[in-house]
């Protein structure tokens, strides 16, 4: 099965947002519940409970992450060299929290003191809210541009350093998509408390689920007018062929109102984001009425279609320069030799179904509800 190169790069970018979706609805689910674990449980014995649902699933539900860094690694190494030549320190903070979550998820169960559980829960929480709020302001950056830019050897260049590199990607649009980020995904941990959990542990979690839905769909929407006011990128021209500086050797030019160009193109894609709101909507109203199964089903749809919403907003851009546009990373001068490309393909046409096999009969065989007196306690 041979494909055309220019096919490959767009099954790249497409498999390469699966996966980012992937990440988002596993690790981002578990990461939620272990934020909410102060909020829906009231002692040791109650978030015990709670960090049962998750404990089974927690370390595989990271293969998403790491897959998704590996594609981008070996889809677009331009990507993956310029995103950490100048987000490195927020990666770092990433990872410092990451990090965190295994030794809270160890080292609570090493005593049995409401002191020392709740120092590690208080842990486990810190290190679940970071990555989640970062990973959203990192999109809320992608969609205004980051300072980058390449020089005549094609070495990446950034403003800054430490502090002053990483202060200005807390502006107050990749803040507000961190947020959207966060309720989002905490509506989907809310739900999952409500589906694992019994009595008084799930029904505090309904109003959490409602609550969080209500507030990710207005934020939601404040981000995309807001976003309505920003310059986008258009790619008039690639590189000529035989350039030797094919990335920044294109034509790039910044239109108004650039970030729905696609959007206007082709009318059709409006319901991407439309649905994005509408299945948040039904999220959160199934979280108020205690049928969170559904609520899963449709906040999981929410969070597939706000990725994409992003995604089509950019295309075919992966990695927008705000200092020099023509230094802009796209789909088509960022990605992988053609055989490099084919070869990968082969890999998760086989081990991807492996992978998602194994997490569907992980789930199911060590599934059912966990109340304070039932909870396991894992090491």
């Amino acid at each position: 099965m041979l494909f055309e190169y220019e096919t490959l790069q767009v099954i790249w970018w497409i498999l390469v947002g699966v996966l980012l979706i992937g990440f988002a609805l596993t690790n981002g689910m578990d990461m939620a519940v272990s934020t909410l674990v102060f909020k829906v449980a009231k002692n040791s014995k109650e978030r015990s409970a709670v960090i049962s649902t998750i404990v089974p699933h927690w370390d595989g539900n990271q293969v998403w992450l790491i897959t998704a860094g590996g594609a981008i690694f070996a889809a677009w190494p331009e990507v993956y060299a310029a995103s950490f030549s100048g987000l490195y320190w927020a990666m770092i903070l990433v990872l410092f929290a990451i990090w965190l979550r295994p030794l809270a998820f160890d080292y609570r169960n090493h005593k049995t003191d409401e002191s020392w559980l709740k120092k590690w829960d208080i842990a486990l929480t810190v290190g679940s809210f970071i990555p989640m709020l970062i990973f959203g302001v990192a999109f809320g950056n992608l969609l205004q541009g980051l300072p980058f830019w390449a020089d005549e050897n094609v070495r990446w260049h950034y403003d800054g350093y430490f502090l002053s590199a990483l202060l200005p990607l807390l502006n107050p649009f990749a803040i507000l998509c961190g947020l959207v980020s966060v309720c989002m995904l905490l509506t989907q941990g809310a739900l999952w408390i409500q589906l694992r959990t019994v009595d008084t542990i799930a029904d505090r979690a309904k109003p959490v689920a409602f609550a969080c839905g209500m507030i990710t769909v207005v934020l939601f929407l404040i981000a995309g007018a807001w976003a309505y006011t920003f310059q986008g990128w258009n790619l008039v021209a690639l590189a000529p062929e035989g350039s030797y500086h094919s990335i920044t050797a294109k034509t790039v030019e910044l239109v108004d109102n650039g970030l729905f160009a696609n959007y206007m193109k082709l009318p059709i894609l409006i319901v991407v984001p439309v649905l994005a709101t509408l299945f948040m909507l039904l999220a959160a109203f199934c979280g108020k009425n205690g049928k969170a199964g559904k609520g899963i089903f449709y906040s999981s749809l929410s969070i597939a279609f706000t990725i994409l919403t992003a995604a089509v907003a950019l295309f075919p851009f992966v990695m927008p320069s705000s200092k020099n546009a023509a230094s802009s990373l796209t789909i088509w001068d960022a990605t992988s030799s053609h055989l490099t490309l084919q070869m990968m393909l082969y890999a998760v046409i086989i081990f991807v179904p492996i992978a998602l096999a194994y997490t569907i009969w992980a789930y199911a065989r060590m599934w059912g509800k966990a109340s304070p007196d039932n909870s396991v306690s894992y090491h």
